[in-house]
């Protein structure tokens, strides 16, 4: 018999080394490598299965065909049904990742119980806590009473075992995936093979069984789920659970969905009763505006479908230092140093002798480029010391010439403002709103200069009235 040969995995990336080094030659992370044999299962290679069966035909179909709207479990939970893109799929895999302490387990407790009071099978497999601790936290979201099926398991081999007896399941939650082992492979339970093993053998159940499978992932101190990238290239959707710990708002986040659009959010609120959801988050984000302090403007965002109205802050002052400094919360930092040379190079304004400070109110973070334009205004309104008009939103992209480019989903965006309150809107010219509709008076500055003159010139209109 042919000794078990040994690789080093990285708990990082997942490269096998053929010995041990502080660092992971693929990644660059350190103390990363692993020791795990190689004997048999996963690792052992298509070399020790070649002798074992022969392949076997495949039908071949074309791309035409009857299509079948895929079958959707739906939650009753508004914002969960909408992150997920209408419910969970009947034999799909999702992957929900989060901070320690940010409300997964407190979500999928709501969820399992409002599913099982719908009449549905939810099997609720824990490897991180004991059956009392969860039946403690049902208690406190009012949800003992509902028919949820709970195990402390962490074998997947028992786990199969067990909801493959009775009805089919028509949800399966296991929480987390970095705690399951599988006999098929040899390591540590939350190593690269383990995870990998076990998340195969739990998707391979949902396509084959028809179930629907949600898995709790761990996040790295970057805030990526830890373990392999091939984990979430396996599972068919994966959603990031975020919030800010000084903040008492969460946002489910879908970075992939294979039924349904990407970058949707879900926004929750939560409480000493769990989570509680909030059909309109901009009256949240916008709760608290000041609307006559200079360096705030309110930027039109949108979030998948959803438009979302969120008030940027801006703090520019003198600088003592030879470098100023340069802080940014829930933006881009390269974005910001972007727009400052905008500003500088094509409008001259200023800023080498001052501090400058951007942050997101709320805690909420943009990752879009059309917020270019309300930062430009609040970076401009608070260098001049000029209050912003408090009924007035901004979106659209700067380019590197000081132009202002168009968004998608203009009308989107100014109806939501419009339902909030606000008659004005900075926004770039483009052919689907170029009167600004409705009785709302639309700026459109074709460069960023005439939206600093527009600012500007704000304070002589005053001295003049």
């Amino acid at each position: 018999m042919a000794k078990p040969r040994v690789q080093f995995i990285c708990q990082n990336c997942g490269t096998a080394h053929t010995r041990w080094a502080g660092k992971c030659d693929s990644c660059g992370e350190w103390n990363t490598l692993v020791e795990e044999g190689t004997g048999g299962g996963i690792g052992s290679g298509p070399a020790a299965m070649r002798s074992a069966r022969k392949g076997r035909p495949v039908t071949l179909t074309t791309l035409s065909g009857e299509i079948e709207e895929a079958p959707r479990i739906v939650s009753g939970i508004g914002e969960l049904d909408r992150a997920t893109g209408g419910g969970f799929v009947r034999g799909s895999a999702l992957l929900i990742g989060g901070d320690p302490g940010i409300g997964k387990s407190t979500l999928l407790t709501q969820a399992a119980a409002a599913l099982a009071m719908r009449g549905h099978r939810v099997v609720y497999v824990s490897g991180e806590e004991a059956v009392a601790q969860i039946r403690l936290r049902a208690q406190r979201l009012n949800a003992a009473e509902t028919p949820v099926e709970l195990a402390a398991e962490t074998n997947v081999e028992d786990i199969l075992a067990t909801i493959a007896e009775g009805k089919r399941p028509d949800l399966v939650i296991l929480d987390s995936i970095q705690t399951l082992w599988t006999d098929m492979a040899d390591s540590a339970p939350g190593t690269v093979t383990q995870v990998r093993a076990s998340a195969q053998a739990m998707i391979r159940y949902a396509k084959s069984t028809g179930a629907a499978i949600v898995l709790v992932g761990h996040v790295t101190k970057e805030g990526q789920i830890a373990g392999p990238r091939v984990v979430e290239h396996m599972v068919d959707g994966v959603l990031y659970f975020e919030g800010e710990g000084g903040h008492h708002y969460r946002i489910l986040r879908t970075v992939k969905n294979r039924f349904g659009p990407t970058d949707e959010i879900g926004v929750f609120e939560m409480s000493d009763r769990g989570l509680r959801e909030v059909a309109n988050p901009s009256e949240l984000f916008l709760g608290e505006r000041s609307t006559k302090a200079p360096g705030a403007a309110v930027f039109a965002g949108m979030e998948g479908t959803r438009p979302v109205l969120v008030e940027i802050q801006a703090l520019v002052a003198p600088s003592p230092l030879g470098t100023p400094r340069r802080a940014v919360v829930g933006w881009d930092s390269a974005r910001l140093s972007m727009i400052l040379a905008v500003l500088e190079a094509h409008c001259g304004v200023r800023f080498a002798q001052h501090d400058v400070y951007l942050n997101v109110a709320g805690g909420y973070r943009i990752s879009e480029p059309a917020a270019d334009l309300a930062v430009a205004a609040a970076l401009v309104s608070s260098l001049t010391g000029l209050a912003l008009p408090a009924d007035c939103v901004y979106f659209g992209e700067i380019s590197l010439s000081g132009a202002i480019r168009p968004v998608a989903h203009a009308q989107q965006r100014l109806k939501e403002a419009e339902k909030l309150g606000f008659a004005q809107a900075a926004m770039p010219a483009s052919g689907e709103d170029q009167n600004g509709g409705n009785g709302r008076r639309a700026f459109q500055p074709a460069t960023l200069s005439d939206l600093v003159v527009r600012i500007a010139g704000s304070k002589r209109r005053e001295a003049e009235d």
